[in-house]
C-alpha cells in the first residue's frame, strides 16, 4: 500500500499516532535476526519511510485542479487520483474489467486494491505488483496478513503496514477471491529499469519510496539498493506507467544470476528451482520476474527474519537464512531485471 502526500486522507488518525521518528537512511537497525547461526543486521535504507515536512509535494495542494499524463487521455482531478475508493484509471485499455472491490473497495477501512496497487495490478516499489499472482497465492497471502503471520520486518512502524493489516481483517473471503481471480488473469509489466552503479543521484526518502533531489548531486551508493521514481509527479497521479529505476552495486546482476541458478553439483537449490528457469513461477510458486528489486529485497529480509512465516514460508525462510544483504541486493536485482 502506498501513502501519499496527503496522508490525511489515507490512513486512519490512530495509524498516523502510532508513527515513531525515523533513524537515518543508511543506518543499520540494532535489531539482530538470528539466521544460520549467525547474527543479521536489518538494515533502515531498505523500508519505506515517510520522508521529512521538507519533502516536495509535485501535485500541489489543491485537490481541485485537473491533471494529465502522457500516456493517458484521461483527466481526473488531482483529489480524485487521492481517493482510496473510486481508482483513477489511466489506461483502461490495459486490462480487463476490474470488479468493484478492485475499483472500489468497501468503505469505511477497506480501500480500493487497485488504489495502491494500480487497476492493472503493477504496483508501485513500495507495494507488491499483484499481476499474475495465482489465485491461492495471493489469498494466502493475505490471509498470513489477517493472522499476522506475514508483516513487515521494518524495525521503523510505516502506516500503510498498518492499513494493510487493517484490510486484511476486514476483507471478505468473497471479496479476496474476486480480487485474486482479477489479478490472476492480468498480465505484469516489468517494474523498474536496473542499473548497476557505484552512486546513485541525490535523493530524499518520501512517502514509502525514493524521489531524487533536484540538481546533479550523487552520492556513493555502497552496498545498497535504492529505487526511485523518475517523475515524482506522475508517481504521485498514480500513473500505472510512471517509470523506476533501481540502483544496485557493480556485479550485482551476475551475482544475482548465479544465485537464480544455484550449483547442482553441490546439492545448492537457486531461485531457479522453485520459481521456474524464467522466475515467471511454477504453478502456486508466485513469479519474481519483472517484480521491484526493492520489495523483493524486503521480502528477503522477512523471511530471513521470521517476519513471513506463514504455513508456506519455510522453503524460503530455509533459503534466506543462508543469503547476506549482498546475495539478497542481488537475487532481488537479478529477478527485477527479467521479463515477466
Amino acid at each position: 500500500m502506498h501513502m501519499s502526500s496527503t496522508l490525511a486522507n489515507y490512513v486512519l488518525p490512530a495509524v498516523i499516532a502510532a508513527l515513531v521518528a525515523c533513524p537515518m537512511a543508511g543506518a543499520q537497525s540494532p535489531h539482530a535476526a538470528p539466521g544460520n547461526g549467525a547474527s543479521f543486521d536489518i538494515p533502515t535504507w531498505a523500508f519505506p519511510v515517510l520522508g521529512t515536512a521538507s519533502a516536495p509535494q509535485a501535485t500541489g495542494t489543491d485537490t481541485s485542479v485537473v491533471a494529465t499524463v502522457p500516456t493517458s487521455h484521461a483527466r481526473f482531478t488531482v483529489g480524485r487520483t487521492r481517493n482510496r475508493f473510486d481508482v483513477a484509471d489511466w489506461n483502461p485499455a490495459t486490462h480487463r474489467a476490474a470488479p468493484p472491490i478492485v475499483m472500489h473497495g468497501r468503505k469505511p477501512v477497506v480501500m480500493a486494491c487497485g488504489f495502491c496497487h494500480l487497476a492493472d495490478g503493477r504496483g508501485r516499489p513500495e507495494n507488491a505488483m499483484v499481476a499474475g499472482l495465482p489465485v491461492d497465492y495471493f489469498v494466502q497471502q493475505v490471509k498470513d496478513m489477517r493472522t499476522r503471520a506475514r508483516h513487515t520486518a521494518s524495525p521503523v512502524p510505516f502506516p500503510s503496514s498498518a492499513a494493510m493489516e487493517a484490510i486484511a481483517d476486514s476483507v471478505s473471503d468473497a471479496e479476496l477471491e474476486e480480487a485474486a481471480r482479477y489479478f490472476a488473469k492480468v498480465r505484469a509489466r516489468r517494474a523498474s529499469r536496473v542499473i548497476e552503479s557505484d552512486s546513485v543521484p541525490s535523493f530524499m526518502p518520501l512517502n514509502g519510496l525514493s524521489t531524487i533531489v533536484p540538481g546533479n548531486g550523487r552520492e556513493a551508493l555502497g552496498e545498497r539498493l535504492v529505487e526511485v521514481t523518475v517523475d515524482l509527479r506522475r508517481h504521485e497521479l498514480h500513473d500505472p506507467m510512471a517509470e523506476y529505476v533501481a540502483y544496485v552495486p557493480r556485479g550485482s546482476l551476475a551475482r544475482g544470476r548465479a544465485l537464480a541458478a544455484g550449483d547442482a553439483r553441490h546439492g545448492v537449490k537457486g531461485c531457479a528451482s522453485c520459481h521456474g528457469a524464467d522466475l515467471r513461477g511454477v504453478q502456486l510458486v508466485p513469479p519474481i520476474a519483472g517484480r521491484s528489486p526493492s520489495y523483493l529485497l524486503r521480502q528477503l529480509i522477512g523471511f530471513r527474519t521470521g517476519a513471513r512465516n506463514g504455513a508456506t514460508s519455510a522453503p524460503m525462510h530455509e533459503v534466506a537464512t543462508t543469503l547476506s544483504i549482498q546475495d539478497m541486493v542481488a537475487a532481488a536485482a537479478y529477478a527485477g531485471s527479467r521479463a515477466p
